[in-house]
């Protein structure tokens, strides 16, 4: 018996349909980004554009920041790769409507408008804020650390520029002092370009001297942070300026030995990596609120330490949405007295751990230290047990999207502030993908 299949024609005229819509279902996540992004305030993008004339017509913004959104959370993030899904992918050329830029105008696109991409986040979080998604109750902090687009191969300690610089110096006076030689000299090495030598190592030179710079201020300011100055003669002082005695490991504004600096992207700081090692990395901090998983601040810095961060981020959610938490919830890494004497006058209360969980709690002095004494106190309640137990629900889950679901494990920008954006860029992505979730359900 012969066997009857559907028809296959692959060389019709028409193999799509009139309608790229008719090939989604309904509810896909594309649909619900256009619609979103429509709904936004995209002015600020057009500004950019205002003025412009019939020679040069740029792509549409609200399709750009459509097919970015999408990219970023469908865990596409090259523009290359967004280029290669605009003309592959059924939900990209939906969203592009028969526009396909190339990778240079996306990669263009998205480095001109950092600042509109962070105030597109702001503007999300206010949506699922009217939409009844978050209701800031209980927001719980947590940071991860992010690779930066550092190359591991392009670092150098501070010991090492020290002895690269005499290194390249030597090297420099050698290869004047071959320029210097005779007509007949320079013969016997003709395949030897002196200038173009000269050149290079005067370049590698100039970089490695200017991030030494970079190492010394950086050290400099921390030392002026905790109380140094360039004539303490090495000797630790208290609060009031009297010598305690002893002597100060390193002269002031002398970086350790092993302190590094990254050539590719200076603001990145070497940071510990989860499981073991160390890379060029930035440090993301996210406040989610318990309501929907909703990210409602994000934010990004160059300190591995979280403790200077609680404060800022509780600014941000207040910065965002217009008002503070009821509850703030964070682990011991977020720990200070000082950080709690600021934050004891916000309407926000605060469930810090003090240690390491597992570990049991060190006796605190109420004396020097009242208000972590409080926060003891607090966790030994059975109310702050149960709100420290829900910490780890509702933080770690974004992360572990960021990373896991969307795949976001290395920046593609460089430098702080650009990286900054990005990471914001990444959780309005993920804000949205969480969103149109919950719609559907």
């Amino acid at each position: 018996m012969a066997i009857s299949y559907r028809p296959y024609e692959p060389q019709q005229e028409m193999l799509l349909p009139a309608s790229l819509q008719d090939w989604l279902p309904k509810g896909h996540l594309a649909y619900f980004i256009s619609d979103t992004v429509d709904a936004l305030d995209l002015g600020a993008f057009y500004a950019r554009y205002a003025g412009g004339g019939a020679r040069n017509q740029p792509f549409h913004p609200a399709m750009m920041v459509k097919v970015l959104i999408y990219g970023y959370a469908t865990g596409v993030f090259s523009s290359r790769k967004i280029e290669r899904r605009l003309h592959e992918d059924l939900a990209f050329r939906m969203l592009g409507a028969g526009n396909f830029p190339k990778h240079r105008t996306i990669r263009d696109f998205r480095a001109l408008h950092l600042k509109e991409f962070c105030d597109l986040f702001v503007q999300v979080v206010k949506l699922a804020r009217e939409m009844g998604l978050v209701k800031l109750g209980t927001v719980a902090i947590d940071g991860t650390k992010i690779k930066a687009n550092a190359s591991r191969h392009k670092a150098m300690s501070y010991e090492r520029m020290q002895q690269a610089e005499g290194e390249l110096k030597a090297q420099i006076d050698v290869l004047l002092e071959r320029a210097k030689s005779t007509d007949a000299a320079e013969a016997n090495e003709p395949e030897l370009d002196i200038p173009a030598e000269i050149e290079r190592r005067e370049v590698r030179l100039k970089a490695i001297n200017e991030a030494r710079q970079r190492l010394e201020k950086r050290q400099r300011d921390a030392d002026i942070e905790r109380g140094r100055s360039d004539d303490d003669e090495r000797k630790p002082r208290d609060e009031d300026g009297n010598p305690k005695g002893g002597r100060y490991k390193r002269e002031f504004g002398v970086p350790e030995a092993k302190a590094q600096d990254n050539f590719t992207d200076p603001d990145s700081r070497i940071m510990k990596r989860a499981g073991g090692g160390f890379d060029a990395s930035y440090n993301a901090q996210t406040a989610v609120d318990d309501t929907s998983h909703i990210i409602v601040a994000a934010e990004l810095s160059n300190n591995a330490a979280d403790t200077q961060q609680l404060v800022p981020m509780l600014q941000a959610v207040k910065d965002n949405t217009g008002e503070f938490p009821r509850q703030g919830l964070a682990d011991a890494g977020y720990r200070s007295e000082d950080n709690f004497e600021q934050l004891a006058v916000l309407p926000t209360e605060l469930v810090v751990a003090l240690g390491r969980e597992g570990k049991s709690q060190a006796q605190v002095d109420a004396a020097t230290y009242p208000h972590t004494a409080a926060m003891a106190a607090k966790l030994q309640t059975d109310e702050g047990k149960a709100a420290y137990r829900r910490r780890k629900w509702i933080a770690e889950p974004p992360n572990g999207w960021i990373k896991s679901v969307l795949g976001f494990r290395q920046f593609s920008l460089r430098g702080l502030h650009r990286a900054q954006a990005e990471f914001k860029l990444v959780c309005l992505a993920l804000n949205l993908r969480r969103m149109g979730a919950m719609q559907v359900a």
